[in-house]
Formats: structure tokens, sequence, C-alpha cells
């Protein structure tokens, strides 16, 4: 049978009557319109229209029944996912679209706004649009319950080094904040010899290890120790400890290399000077400014230490200075690489305490002779009257070892503090009982550090300091006193909130 059409147009389909209230509608297989049907028949039937997510404000997860607990933002499409898996019935119908409605974060409210569809009566298709309200409820999660118990750990990474002072532990504090390695630590205990970070997970301690590699040269060991086992599922429960050392050279340290060493690295002098520590040993020869970087592997193959702290460091009187250009800088062949950044010097020096006493002069050979003119305070360390217990110095012949190394340029530490007009972050930590005024003094001694070398403080955030009414640019009679500019100062915001608006606390200060 064929369908016959009429001046060539088709034919229209006519509309029926309802069989419930007779309103002219298209026809369909339940043979009612659309608000008959839906008199008849609920399609959200059986979906709950309330429901409760939980909420960890520790650390601002939201738990995944049964004990998964997921980190959302709100309004994200993680929340949302979450969120429709709390519905049950709802792979009984067809979804077509969901979002979210806004609400204020602080009324503990998610509203998701649902529109699905089913087929009823015999292939009939219903859509309809319905609204879900969820209940945030906070609840602790398993792991928060832990760091609160303070005493729980399962991994913990204790940092060494073997210093007198605590400078290293300042830098390396200032690289974990800045790229934020502390996140995941449980708890922070600082000792008089190190800090003991500790975890709830090995795989995050291991991280830790890792960055450590990364950024300090150091090595380290790994130990269990059984604290559980259940003889039914085969099971063992073991908390695990990572000893990482850090190489005992800091920066401006005097070192006497060993002769392996120094020859490895392009026949260098074996008296060198450390000018910074990163993930490398970086020394130059103040007689000749040649450099050379250590690697941690060789350092741990052939070890040397410092031959002093700067305690050990003698204060002298600059006498004369006359730079060394040209032809006149020592080469040899094979050498290494040379230090554009530093002027090669004779410097004649006095010692300050000899000053009125006698007028005994020290001839050296300096990598300063960009910062010394006659009249300024260098420190240096004297191997003339000073009783260094070292194997590879004691090996050395007399004729090549000099009266005096020259370390750094000396300024006036009261001067430098009034003007200082930044400040760093610091991590919260539990603090044994230190001595508190040689922390004092050991952190000042960091923050000089970072005044005087830019490359130093390139991975250390520096904020402004608007607690002090310091011009950041003004001028002074003392202009040669090392400053950090404007521009590389960040301003301290401390802004965090978590998933449900409301403020968190960082393990910092």
């Amino acid at each position: 049978m064929e369908y016959v059409y009429t001046d060539g147009k088709p034919a229209t389909q006519g509309n029926i009557l309802c069989c419930q209230c007779g309103v002219p509608t298209q026809p369909n297989p339940a043979n009612m319109c659309v608000a008959c049907i839906r008199t008849q028949v609920d399609i959200t039937e059986g979906i709950p229209k309330q429901s409760i997510v939980y909420f960890c404000k520790g650390c601002e997860r939201y738990l995944q029944p049964p004990d998964t607990w997921v980190t959302c933002s709100l309004e994200s499409r993680e929340l949302l996912a979450l969120c429709l898996k709390r519905l049950k019935a709802l792979s009984k119908v067809h979804l077509v679209d969901a979002g979210f409605i806004w609400t204020e974060p602080h009324s503990k409210r998610i509203k998701v706004k649902l529109t699905i569809q089913k087929e009823v009566m015999g292939g009939a298709v219903l859509q309809q649009v319905f609204v879900v309200e969820y209940l945030v409820q906070n609840y602790m999660c398993i792991d928060c319950h832990r760091v609160e118990a303070k005493d729980y750990w399962k991994a913990c990474v204790q940092v060494r080094q073997k210093t007198t002072h605590k400078k290293t532990f300042f830098y390396l504090e200032q690289l974990i904040l800045k790229h934020r390695a502390h996140t995941s630590t449980v708890n922070i205990k600082e000792h008089h010899d190190g800090v003991d970070f500790f975890y709830d997970s090995k795989q995050d301690a291991r991280k830790l290890v890792e960055f450590l590699q990364v950024v300090v040269p150091c090595r380290y060991q790994i130990s269990q120790q059984l604290i559980s086992h259940d003889t039914h599922s085969n099971t063992y429960n073991y908390k695990f400890t990572y000893s990482v050392e850090i190489v005992p050279v800091c920066k401006d340290n005097v070192v006497c290399l060993p002769p392996k060493v120094a020859h490895s690295l392009g026949s260098i002098s074996q008296i060198c000077v450390c000018q910074r520590v990163s993930n490398l040993i970086h020394l130059i020869d103040p007689v000749s400014l040649q450099i050379a970087d250590v690697t941690a592997p060789v350092y741990w193959r052939t070890p040397f230490h410092s031959l002093g702290d700067q305690k050990s460091l003698t204060a002298y009187i600059v006498i004369e200075v006359e730079p060394i250009r040209g032809k006149d800088i020592p080469h040899h062949k094979g050498e290494g690489a040379k230090s554009n950044k530093h002027v090669l010097a004779d410097v004649w020096v006095a010692r300050s305490q000899d000053l009125g006493m006698n007028d005994t002069q020290y001839h050296c050979r300096s990598h300063l002779g960009h910062l010394l003119k006659p009249g300024d305070t260098v420190l240096g360390f004297d191997f003339v009257n000073s009783n260094v217990n070292d194997s590879n110095l004691d090996r050395m012949k007399a004729d090549k070892i000099p009266d005096v190394v020259l370390v750094k340029k000396h300024y006036d530490r009261n001067t430098r503090k009034e003007r200082r007009n930044w400040k760093l972050k610091k991590l919260r930590k539990n603090a044994e009982n230190l001595e508190d005024e040689k922390m004092e003094r050991d952190y000042n001694e960091f923050l000089e550090d970072l005044e005087e070398d830019q490359e130093y403080r390139q991975n250390v955030n520096i904020y402004i300091d608007r607690n002090k009414n310091v011009p950041v640019e003004a001028s002074s009679d003392d202009d040669e006193v090392p400053r950090i500019s404007l521009q590389e100062m960040l301003e301290d915001l401390s802004i965090s909130s978590d998933a449900t608006g409301e403020e968190g606390a960082p393990m910092m200060e």
C-alpha cells in the first residue's frame, strides 16, 4: 500500500485525543498526552533526592566508598562523578545532562541538577529534570587520624651532616618550601645534628630521598624494623628508616683535595675554596682561578674534609692589592675551566689582632681581586699559625702550602641586619633544646651568604618584610654592602583554603 499525495505535497500526520483527558496530542504508543503520562509514571522513582558525602577537613579529600579518599575541588568534574556514583538507581535510566547549582560554600550543601530519560508504556520516551541535594558531613580519614596521633609513622627520613653549624639545613629548608616537598609529612623534628621527616607511607619518604639527591650531594642507607606479623595471611608490618648523609663540605670552606681527585679535575691545586654547594661541590683555586665541580659519587669514593669552619677563619686588614690580568695569570697544560666572575690579584694583608703590636705582613694570591681594596677587612685561613690535622695536607710539600688563603670579604654585621628588609619562610618543626644563640648566629650567617651570592639565592623564595620601614632602594654611605634588590623579592601572600571554603593551615610559618 502506498500513500497518495495531493497537489505534489505529502500528507500531514493528524492528532489523536488523549485517552485520559481528551486533549489533542501527537500519536504515541501510550495514546496519552505528556501531562497524563507524568501523572501515571514517575521515572525518578527509586532515585534519592538527598544524599550524604563525607569530607575530611585535615587533608581536604572526599570519601569515595568503600574506603578511597579523593581530592576534589568545588564544582569540578571529579566531584560531579563522585556525586553521581552515590546514586545507585541512576543506572536504570538514561542520564542526559548533569550540572551543579551554585550554593554558598559555607552552607555544607551541594546541589546537582540532573536530566534523565526513560522508556515507559510501550515505547514512549519520557524526559524529566530534578535536583539532588547532597549534605557535606565532616569525617576524619584514617591518614589524618594517624597524623593527629603524633607518634604514628611508618617511614622516617633522617637527614644528617657532620658540621658545627646548620647553614646547610637552612638552605635545604628553603628548597623544600619552594618545591613543596614537605606536604606529605606527618611530623618534622629538629635535632642538634640534623632534621627528621616522618611519613605514613614508604613511597612518600622515598620521594623526599630522591628530592634530596637532586638538590644536595648526599648518600643514604635504608633499614627496616618489624612491627607486627600476621601468620594467617603471611603479611608483615615494617617501619622504614632512610639515613641520609650530606657531604660535610659547606660554602666558604677551605679544603685540601686528595692528589688523585685534584689530578682528575684538570690538575687543579689541592688547596681550594668551596664557592657553594648545590647538587655539586663547586670549588675554585684561589691561585689560578681554575674552577671544578665534584659530584657526590666522586666525593664518597675519595672523601675529603674542610680544614676548618668559619670560626677558624682569621680577620685580616688589606694593605695593598695588585690585580693580575692577561698573560700574567698562570697556565698549565691540561687545566680545566677558569672563572670569569673573579679577578686574580696579589694581596698583602696583616692580621687585625697584630695591628699595633707588630708589622708582620703576609703575601698571597686571591680570587677576590674584584672586591678588595686597601683598608678592607677580609676573612682568611691562616696556615702559618693554625694546627690542622689532615692527612692530605700532611703529604703536601711545604713550598706548595700558602701562608694565607683569603675566603670572603667581611662587612659590618650590625649594619647589614638593620638594612635587611626581607624575610624567609620556615617549616613548622618540633625542635629539641637547641642553643637559641647559636641557632640565631648560624641563621644570620646564612642570610649574609644569600646577600653576597646571587647564584646561591636563585632557588630561594625571598619575601618583602613589610614590618620593617627600610627604604628598598635607599642610598647610604656604605654602598658596598651587598643587598638584595626589590626585583628579587616576592609579596608574602598567605591564602589557603580547603575545598569547603574554610582556611587551611599549611606546615610552614
